[in-house]
């Protein structure tokens, strides 16, 4: 078919339909297109603007303090003296608490319901361990004030003491709330994530992989560990780092039964504190310019680290996973 158009002389001219929606669609992809790279951009414009909102905030505490602040153990707003380590040690030590107790325990359970659950129950499962991510914070954290830090102080530490006193990290005063108690709350915080993606992961390894095993005579277990986790670990590293991005930035559950403590100790029975703690405590309370810019330093640092901890991740995703067929990639 063709439609007749008028041209500059007004004759009358014959251009193919086909040609017109050829144009038509043209243009539709260069308009969507152009949606597409503004949606990009303007993910990468709001990290650079909070980016720079932190740095500009920030600014005061660090032409003050430099990289000293990174190093200093004190915390004295009133004298405003002010050092971000006990902050720091207190985010990575109570998100590798979480990430020890909780990735064990996400992929068990990615393993039972994808391989050994029963059909029957298995909806039911998935859907109980989903909604564990939909609880709100500050709920856990009062589960945790009222629940898990009783047990904590009375059945749980006091047996590590016991046995694992030796190491020093189970040592000391035992109030139920501290390190340990951060962690653990942590760790059923960050289960729903790494389980979900795990699971997922293990549902896109191809399932001729798992007969391949067994008709070479692999028990269940060597099916699991040699056929399945091996091409899914790529996913499940990702999943765990998924996890620690969760971790680093939680606030309220940990502030609850973390204790609040700006100090560094071995003991996980300790009290500590955690950068995103720090800031959601002090920030009311900061009276003085310096006081606020060092706060919001403390904010930059864990966005620095977290975009760190993703850096790192991606490399080693891409290191362990390269040259792996894509399958092995789901």
């Amino acid at each position: 078919m063709s439609a007749p158009v008028l041209g500059s002389s007004e004759t009358l001219q014959i251009v193919p339909t086909s040609r017109l929606v050829f144009r038509e669609n043209v243009f539709a992809d260069r308009v969507f297109r152009g949606i597409i790279l503004l949606c990009a951009l303007a993910v990468l414009a709001m990290v650079g603007l909070i980016f720079f909102e932190l740095v500009s905030q920030s600014r005061l505490s660090i032409s003050k303090f430099g990289f000293k602040f990174l190093v200093k153990q004190i915390w004295d707003p009133v004298a405003e003296d002010f050092g971000a380590l006990p902050f720091i040690y207190g985010t990575v030590v109570s998100s590798l608490v979480g990430l020890v107790i909780a990735v064990p325990l996400s992929v068990g359970t990615a393993l039972f319901l994808t391989e050994i659950c029963p059909l029957r129950i298995r909806a039911v499962l998935s859907l109980l361990v989903e909604l564990l991510a939909a609880i709100p914070s500050v709920i856990y954290g009062l589960w945790g004030i009222f629940v898990l830090a009783p047990f904590v102080r009375v059945h749980v530490e006091p047996f590590l003491a016991r046995y694992f006193g030796w190491t020093g990290l189970f040592e000391g005063p035992k109030y139920g709330w501290g390190m340990l108690a951060a962690g653990m709350i942590i760790a059923i915080m960050i289960l729903p994530i790494i389980a979900s993606i795990t699971r997922e992961v293990i549902t896109a390894v191809p399932r001729v992989q798992r007969e391949a095993a067994l008709a070479l005579g692999a028990t269940k277990w060597e099916m699991l560990r040699i056929a399945v986790l091996r091409n899914a670990r790529p996913g499940i590293f990702g999943a765990v780092i998924l996890g620690l991005g969760r971790a680093l930035g939680e606030t309220m559950a940990v502030t609850m039964v973390i204790g609040n403590r700006p100090e560094i100790a071995r003991s996980l029975f300790a009290p500590g504190y955690t950068l995103a703690s720090a800031v959601a405590n002090e920030f009311t309370e900061a009276v003085g310019n310096l006081y606020l810019s060092a706060l919001m330093e403390m904010a930059l640092i864990l966005f620095v680290i977290t975009l760190i901890v993703n850096a790192l991740a991606g490399l080693l995703v891409w290191s362990i996973a390269r040259g792996k067929p894509a399958r092995a990639l789901a």
